[in-house]
Parts: C-alpha cells; structure tokens; sequence
C-alpha cells in the first residue's frame, strides 16, 4: 500500500491505495474497467474507497501523480495475471469470514449450479462468436469480469454459506465473489473457461426451454444486479 495525505480545501485527507496485485479486489478491478473514460481521480478514489466528492476538494490535482503510476502498474499486471494458472488451495471470503477449501478438479455442484454456470459460459462465448467469427475463437476469447464474477458465484454459493442452492441467491452472492482477491478470484475462473469444454456449448432440450418459459413468467422475473464489465 501507499499511503498519502493531501491538502484539501477543508483540510487534510489521507489516501491510502494498493501497490500489489494480490491486495486488489475483483470489485475494484470490475469498476475501473467498467467506467468510460476512467480518469485519475475516479481510478483513485475506487482503489482508495475515498467518495469522488472529497477528491475532488483537494487543492492540487498534480498532487496525485504520486498515485498514477502505482494505477498504471496495477492495470498491467491484472493483463499478465490473465496468463497465470495457479489456482488457490483455500480462500476465505470476508463478508461470512469463512475459510473454503478449493476443490482441485473444480467439480460444479449441484446440478442446479452446473446448469447455471453452463449458462454464463455458453453465453459468454456465443456473444464473442458473434463479434468476432468462429475461426480461432479459442485463441482470441478472453471472458469477461461480469461473466467470472457469476460462474464464481455459482459454483462457491453452497461451500462458502452452507445453505441449499438457490440460482437467485446465488446470483446475489456476487457481492462476496467482488470482495475476493483477483489473485484468488481470475484463476479459478479461467479454469471453468478454458478446462470445462463441456460447458461451452449450450444444450437445448425440453428442460432447458421449460426453464426459459418459466424465467419469463412475471413472478419470476429477477433483475440483474450486476454490472457490465470491459473485457
């Protein structure tokens, strides 16, 4: 971490922002991918967790220059973390303080949970099929934080809270899959898009369209509460 206090036009603020990969959250990484146009203040104030608003108070923007090539390093080392293959033994997730051990052949379980995150990878990979052509898709794919985050969420909801599976509740589990190491969170990940072929084809059968039919119906109708994120 680096940590700094700036003067501000009502008095003095510290700021206080991580300098390694390993103490950057996925949240904050999906955010900062996820802003337009994503300038030095809003960079420091995701990473710092300091509101825009006070930033924007302090007296000499050149003051955070000290911050930008900290913001700079970070960016590139989640691009080289993409490549790594070193998958967690055991993670512990804040919000519940529960250690989990991490299955090493990646098993989805419940049915339920395989369902689902089939679903995200299919998905994922239909919408870059259909950006980019089919030829060499393989070599080209990179999934997107959103679509990580939710396979992520599906496949930890049961080990982490101990309760039975449920595809909603599981989806809101997103908000502890954010609050994960992107060193813990972006290998085990990859892992479900790259090693689980099987799950990159989407199977339409009768149960799979009855499912449909049934998510459309207004009673079950759910909103999705993620974010969009930038590949």
């Amino acid at each position: 971490m680096i940590e700094k206090t700036l003067k501000t036009t009502y008095g003095r603020l510290k700021i206080k922002i991580p300098t390694a990969l390993t103490e950057v959250t996925l949240g904050q990484i999906m955010e900062i991918q996820e802003t337009p146009k994503l300038n030095d203040l809003e960079a420091v104030s995701i990473l710092s967790g300091i509101p825009l608003w006070q930033l924007n108070h302090i007296r000499c923007i050149d003051d955070l220059q000290v911050f930008a090539d900290h913001v700079l390093s970070l960016s590139q080392q989640v691009q080289d973390f993409y490549n790594s293959d070193s998958i967690p033994a055991k993670i512990t997730f804040a919000g519940i303080n529960k250690p989990v051990n991490v299955m090493r052949n990646l098993s989805i379980e419940p049915a339920g949970a395989f369902m689902a995150a089939r679903e995200v990878i299919a998905d994922e990979i239909n919408e870059h099929i259909s950006k980019y052509g089919e030829e060499k898709w393989q070599e080209q794919f990179n999934p997107s934080l959103k679509a990580c985050c939710q396979v992520l969420a599906h496949y930890f909801f049961c080990r982490a809270t101990g309760k039975k599976y449920n595809e909603y509740e599981a989806e809101e589990f997103c908000t502890e899959i954010k609050k994960l190491r992107v060193t813990e969170a972006l290998p085990i990940a990859k892992h479900f898009f790259t090693c689980y072929p099987c799950l990159s084809k989407q199977k339409i059968s009768c149960f799979h369209r009855l499912r449909q039919y049934w998510k459309k119906k207004p009673a079950f109708n759910r909103s999705k509460s993620l974010s969009t994120s930038i590949r």
